[in-house]
């Protein structure tokens, strides 16, 4: 597999407090890459910058030849850059399906002509059933979004990331704590599908602090600690790391529980 993400010497700073402090390490195309450390410990600051809602104050972002740290949010998008955040951001007042209806038609223009539910109805349902959302029925996904329950918002704000993206096969989902807040089976589910993507094609990096959504899913670890990687590897390596054990994961640890209940 190609490197198609490469991050170098990432800083970035508020005020007097450093948050990242020269973070570099590189994704392949499919990779499922999980970024894990402590509160305050710059994951979501790494993904802010990644994403374009914050421009390091140093480093570099290479994002399949294309330097990040020059290109807005919108150009990261036509990139294949998307994102999710920890508490799930979806149009409440809209439908399910229109949620997804909207996402798919700004791609290609939005006039006062649209009727929001004639467009692209075939691709919409095409996203619900990738994340599990079609299994609620007709009645539900044409209710408005409010009426989900949280882990339902949770796909429905993965699916609109994914279907905002021109060819998901060739795109990188930055995904802000998937599974905060889901009960431990639909936790599981969840990781599945995002999984699931890579097959496909999908570059993944995420966030969590569920460790059973992060051993036996990932890939690789990444772990931040005070704005520093500390460590990163295989989830085996990074499970026998001292310095993780000691300053994050705890000495009691056990990656054959964690991969059991994942």
């Amino acid at each position: 597999m190609n490197t198609v993400l490469s991050v170098k010497d990432l800083r970035q700073s508020y005020g007097g407090v450093q948050a990242l402090r020269g973070v570099s390490f590189e994704i392949k195309a499919g990779e499922c890459v999980a970024l894990i450390g402590p509160n305050g410990a710059g994951k979501s600051t790494c993904f802010a910058c990644l994403a374009g809602q914050q421009k390091a104050l140093a480093g570099s972002l290479v994002w399949r030849g294309h330097d990040l740290q020059l290109s807005t949010v919108e150009m990261r998008t036509r990139l294949g850059v998307a994102r999710t955040f920890q508490v799930a951001q979806v149009f409440e007042a809209l439908t399910v399906l229109q949620n997804l209806q909207l996402v798919l038609q700004a791609s290609r223009g939005v006039s006062m002509q649209d009727l929001l539910d004639e467009c692209l109805l075939d691709e919409a349902m095409h996203w619900m059933a990738q994340t599990g959302l079609s299994d609620l029925g007709e009645e539900m996904l044409r209710s408005p979004a409010a009426r989900l329950s949280y882990g339902g918002k949770k796909r429905l704000e993965l699916a609109m990331a994914m279907a905002g993206l021109a060819d998901a096969s060739q795109g990188l989902m930055l995904l802000d704590e998937p599974a905060a807040g889901l009960a431990p089976e639909e936790r599981a589910d969840m990781m599945e599908r995002i999984k699931r993507m890579t097959h496909l094609g999908t570059t993944v990096l995420y966030t969590e602090h569920n460790m059973d959504a992060v051993f036996g899913v990932a890939d690789r670890v990444l772990v931040l600690i005070d704005g520093q990687l500390v460590a990163q590897g295989s989830p085996q390596e990074v499970a026998v790391n001292q310095v993780v054990r000691e300053r994050y994961l705890g000495q009691n640890f056990s990656l054959n529980k964690e991969s059991a209940r994942a």
